[in-house]
């Protein structure tokens, strides 16, 4: 087998290897982005689509413990695209 042959198959085989891992990685996101917007929906009480820090202490304690870091513009909000951004950090 010649050389450009070999190469060939290194480059298939680690394609392989590590296009599912890509895949993979996208689908646990979705999945995480799922569960968060569950729990914003429930912890949400006025459906406002914005969590005060009230509302995060009651339904999401992880997102109040980092509350100041996702409230960057401190608006004394958060919404669920900003949680669903700093969990992909």
């Amino acid at each position: 087998m010649n050389l450009f042959l070999k190469k060939l198959l290194l480059v298939s085989a680690l394609g392989a290897i590590f296009l599912p891992t890509a895949s993979f990685a996208e689908d646990a996101q979705s999945a995480l982005n799922l569960q968060i917007q569950e729990r914003f929906a429930a912890a949400d009480k006025n459906h406002d689509g914005k969590l005060t820090l009230e509302e995060a202490k009651a339904g999401m304690p992880r997102v109040a413990n980092n509350f100041d870091v996702i409230d960057a513009g401190h608006r004394g909000y958060v919404t669920v695209a900003e949680i669903e951004a700093m969990a992909a950090r």
